[in-house]
């Protein structure tokens, strides 16, 4: 292929920048205030430059949404999976790698994110959180912990969904990523109280 030919795919390095770049200044001034030029001027292109690689503003949107919601899950998975590290220090890794990220990123103007997120990404967020779960689910089902649940009828995916939602819940209302994970903590040893009880 010739390497000045307009279909070449896009050099990753410089679609990294420039979706990082769109990123920070979504979450800052929201959907409907964020200009292309803006994005450019954060990215340090020119407009022409960023139109090369995302011809509206929806379209470069949905590959941030996508391209932080891949790095975000990317980060928990690996945390999920990390050797050497007990279940619950990486169950609290990996809550924090998918949500804790979150807190305290947002400006004042960017409260219709969610919204236009909803409206523009369709299912992304959704099937993001399924990969999430399943893998949660996995880790626990490796553990003596579901020798416990399970005599309560209570299954692995279950749980991991309950540990999800709880998570979930304490990404709205703390005010600080330290408070998220000391939050996150109580309700991961409070999961894992049964195998205590032994020692």
């Amino acid at each position: 292929m010739d390497p000045k030919s307009p279909s070449k795919p896009p050099d990753d390095a410089r679609r990294r920048k420039l979706l990082e770049a769109s990123l920070g200044v979504f979450v800052r001034f929201g959907y409907r205030k964020t200009s292309m030029e803006e994005v450019a001027r954060a990215a340090d292109v020119s407009r022409q430059g960023l139109y090369l690689h995302f011809a509206t503003k929806e379209e470069l949107f949905r590959a941030a949404v996508e391209y932080a919601l891949g790095s975000y899950l990317e980060a928990a998975l690996a945390a999920l999976t990390e050797p050497g590290r007990p279940l619950e220090a990486r169950l609290v890794a990996a809550l924090d790698e998918r949500l804790g990220c979150y807190i305290g990123q947002m400006g004042g103007d960017a409260s219709d994110l969610i919204e236009t997120s909803g409206v523009l990404t369709g299912s992304l967020l959704a099937d993001h959180d399924s990969r999430f779960e399943k893998a949660l689910a996995r880790a626990l089902s490796d553990s003596p912990l579901m020798d416990v649940y399970a005599s309560a009828g209570l299954t692995a995916p279950q749980l991991a969904r309950t540990l999800h939602a709880t998570a979930r819940g304490w990404k709205h209302t703390c005010t600080s990523r330290e408070t998220f994970v000391e939050q996150v903590t109580v309700a991961v040893r409070m999961l894992f109280a049964p195998l205590r009880r032994g020692r």
